[in-house]
């Protein structure tokens, strides 16, 4: 795992050399307002250096479709062509990946994709000052929360914090405020019959018991040190905010902890808000701290969504449930 600190050290910095842009580019009516059809059909060879108002609109509307695309930053990444990838199979389209007309004119757009948010006193409850790197340390506190209300508000609007910041430059998040968010929709419903992990996508979609592809996730999945499993397997239970369990003789060695330590719950807890637990022992699908590292650092072995994929799938999915590895 990357450091926490590290992490938002480079967020911050990232910010601070694009936030004249942002700001300028980044209103609510302009993200509201961007033609998702300007977007070129595939990602350009060069990363741009400040996000782009018709991306974020478009990763909105993936997301509300049940096809995510993992933190929504506005960049044209490849979780973003995974999730269109992921909605052409739901809609039962040729599948590419690429943007053309019929993938645009089927995703629903009545509806704003940028909201005004209040800032209320539970926002601020619960934060810790920092989550420290060791394990160690981590065992040692009494819930791993979120580190900030922006922090807490980026990911209940499924959010990278760059973004959250660079909508909102000039806020101090405090209670009472009213920031500007994202307008993901509700948690796609339904009843999950089989799971597939695709690990040279780096993406878990879920089945439905016609066949039909309910959802679909960027994920990062195993490691060439720490590799998944292979073959079928199933789902055994789920586990909601779970503590984790560390045991540097079963799973990994993390820093200089050579011994069993029990990190307690939160959603920066190693495994995130959520434990799907797989019949091939200490495997499982789960959350994450680092929302915006998914598909773009390994894991142990495991199976990484963003939190709120995870609680998604968790919702719908049942002991007995067959997951699929597939190459």
């Amino acid at each position: 795992m990357f450091m926490k600190n590290i992490i938002l050290v480079a967020a911050a910095l990232s910010l601070g050399l694009h936030s004249t842009a942002s700001a300028e580019d980044l209103q609510p009516e302009a993200i509201n307002n961007a033609p998702i059809a300007s977007i070129a059909p595939e990602r350009p060879p060069k990363e741009p250096p400040h996000p782009d108002p018709a991306i974020v609109h478009l990763q909105i509307l993936l997301d509300r479709a049940g096809s995510s695309p993992g933190v929504i930053d506005g960049y044209y990444g490849e979780n973003v062509t995974k999730a269109v990838a992921g909605y052409e199979a739901m809609q039962r389209l040729p599948v590419d990946g690429k943007l053309d007309p019929e993938v645009f004119s089927r995703l629903p757009q009545d509806q704003p994709v940028i909201q005004s948010y209040a800032i209320t006193e539970e926002d601020a409850k619960d934060l810790v000052d920092e989550i420290p790197d060791d394990y160690s340390k981590q065992a040692k506190m009494d819930h791993l929360g979120y580190t900030s209300v922006e922090e807490r508000l980026s990911e209940r609007f499924h959010m990278d914090l760059d973004l959250l910041k660079a909508l909102n430059p000039v806020s101090s998040f405090a209670v009472g405020e009213t920031v500007w968010v994202a307008k993901p929709g509700a948690a796609k419903e339904g009843e999950v019959k089989r799971i597939e992990v695709r690990k040279r996508a780096g993406q878990v979609l879920a089945f439905a018991e016609d066949g039909s592809p309910l959802a679909a996730y960027p994920a990062s999945i195993g490691s060439e040190g720490s590799p998944s499993p292979t073959g079928t397997h199933k789902v055994k239970g789920v586990a909601r905010m779970p503590p984790y369990e560390y045991d540097p003789d079963v799973n990994f060695k993390q820093g200089d902890n050579d011994e069993a330590l029990t990190l307690p719950k939160g959603p920066n807890n190693p495994v995130g808000t959520v434990w799907i637990d797989l019949t091939e022992p200490t495997y499982g699908i789960h959350g994450t701290p680092e929302p915006s590292l998914i598909d773009k650092a390994q894991s142990h072995g495991c199976v990484r969504l963003t939190n709120w994929d995870a609680e998604e799938l968790a919702a719908m999915v049942k002991p007995g449930v067959v997951a699929e590895f597939i190459d």
